[in-house]
């Protein structure tokens, strides 16, 4: 376990250099033109990550939904798990051929 706990800090380490070098290669100013002759002037790679984020974001809120749906359906299958009587097949299950009754 602690072999890829190191691995996994290697990589992030990784990653994040990466980022921050191309961070530093694309700090060049760039326009974003909005409606109404709004413009707002900034580094690159912040309108890239910007851009990125409000994606992210996006996908997360159009998840939310069908996560919300999912939760309710889950607590009334356990409501009515709760609320049934146990019948004749959950009070004594039957020995299975080949089953091995577990050690005494």
């Amino acid at each position: 376990m602690a072999i890829l706990r190191v691995l996994s800090t290697i990589t992030w380490i990784v990653v994040f250099l990466l980022l921050l070098l191309l961070a530093l290669k694309n700090a060049d100013p760039v326009s974003v033109r909005f409606y109404f002759g709004q413009e707002w002037q900034g580094p690159l790679i912040l309108v890239v990550l910007a851009s990125f984020a409000l994606g992210a974001l996006f996908g997360l809120a159009a998840c939310v939904p069908a996560f919300i749906r999912r939760r309710r359906e889950i607590a009334g299958l356990r409501k009515e798990l709760r609320l049934r009587p146990a019948g004749p097949a959950e009070r004594e299950q039957p020995a299975l051929p080949g089953d091995t009754p577990p050690p005494l």
